[in-house]
C-alpha cells in the first residue's frame, strides 16, 4: 500500500505529511460506510471554490459577476472535476465497495468526488497555500480555456425553438438526489418533435443548461 500511495504522490506532485488523510481521501462509502471520504469531499468542494473564485477574479478584474460565475460552474463542475481525476487515474488508488467497482455509470461522479477529497485532505495536511498550488497546477488548461465564449445552452436552445416551432422548450423538475450537502437536480427537456432529454446539474438552473446542451447535441446543433 505504501508503494501505491507514493506512486499516487507522484503523480500528485505532493507529498503528504499524514498518510491517514492521503487513504481517507481515497476511501469510498461503499467500501467503508463510517470511516470514508464524503466529509474530505465536502471540504475540498469549498476549498476548490475558494481557489477557483479568486483566480478568476485575478484573470478577469474588469468582467462582470454573471460571467465570472459562469466560468466559475464551467471550472468546478462534475464534468471538469472527473475529467481531471481521469487523466491522474484516480480510480486505480481509490477504495470501493464491490458494489462500485463494476458500475461504469458512477465511475466519473465518483472519481470527481475523490479529487475533491484529495483537495481536502491536501489542505487539512498544509493549507489553503499547497492546496491553491495543486488546483492551479492542475486546473491550469481549464482556466486557460475559460477565456473562450460561453455557450449558453439553454438560450441556444430556445433560439432554435422559437425560429422552427415558435414555441418555448418545456422543462420540468424531475427530482433531487445526493446528500444534503451536495445536491443533484435532474430535469427534463423538451422541444416539438423532439424525445425527453434529462440533464443533471448541482442546481435546477445546472441541470436545465445541462438537458438543453444534451438535446441541442442529439440534435447535432451544438
Amino acid at each position: 500500500m505504501k508503494n501505491l500511495f507514493k506512486e499516487l504522490e507522484i503523480i500528485l506532485d505532493y507529498n503528504f505529511k499524514n498518510s491517514d488523510l492521503l487513504k481517507q481521501s481515497l476511501v469510498h462509502k461503499s467500501f467503508d460506510n463510517l470511516n470514508n471520504n464524503e466529509k474530505l469531499e465536502f471540504l475540498g468542494d469549498r476549498v476548490l471554490g475558494l481557489i477557483i473564485s479568486k483566480k478568476l477574479i485575478d484573470i478577469y478584474p474588469k468582467e462582470k459577476e454573471g460571467i465570472i460565475d459562469k466560468k466559475f460552474a464551467n471550472l468546478v463542475n462534475k464534468k471538469t472535476c472527473s475529467s481531471i481525476a481521469k487523466k491522474l487515474n484516480i480510480k486505480k488508488f481509490m477504495f470501493l465497495g464491490a458494489s462500485h467497482k463494476s458500475l461504469q455509470k458512477f465511475a466519473d461522479k465518483i472519481i470527481g468526488d475523490c479529487l475533491e477529497a484529495l483537495i481536502g485532505a491536501i489542505y487539512l495536511d498544509s493549507g489553503l497555500k499547497s492546496a491553491e498550488k495543486f488546483v492551479l497546477k492542475f486546473w491550469k488548461k481549464d482556466l486557460e480555456n475559460s477565456s473562450l465564449p460561453l455557450i449558453d445552452s439553454k438560450t441556444k436552445l430556445q433560439e432554435h425553438s422559437l425560429k422552427i416551432y415558435k414555441e418555448l422548450p418545456r422543462y420540468t423538475f424531475y427530482k433531487k438526489i445526493g446528500p444534503q450537502h451536495k445536491p443533484i437536480f435532474k430535469t427534463d427537456v423538451q422541444i416539438p418533435n423532439s424525445k425527453k432529454i434529462m440533464g443533471t446539474g448541482t442546481s435546477k438552473k445546472n441541470a436545465q443548461q445541462n438537458a438543453a446542451g444534451k438535446l441541442l447535441r442529439s440534435l447535432k446543433i451544438l
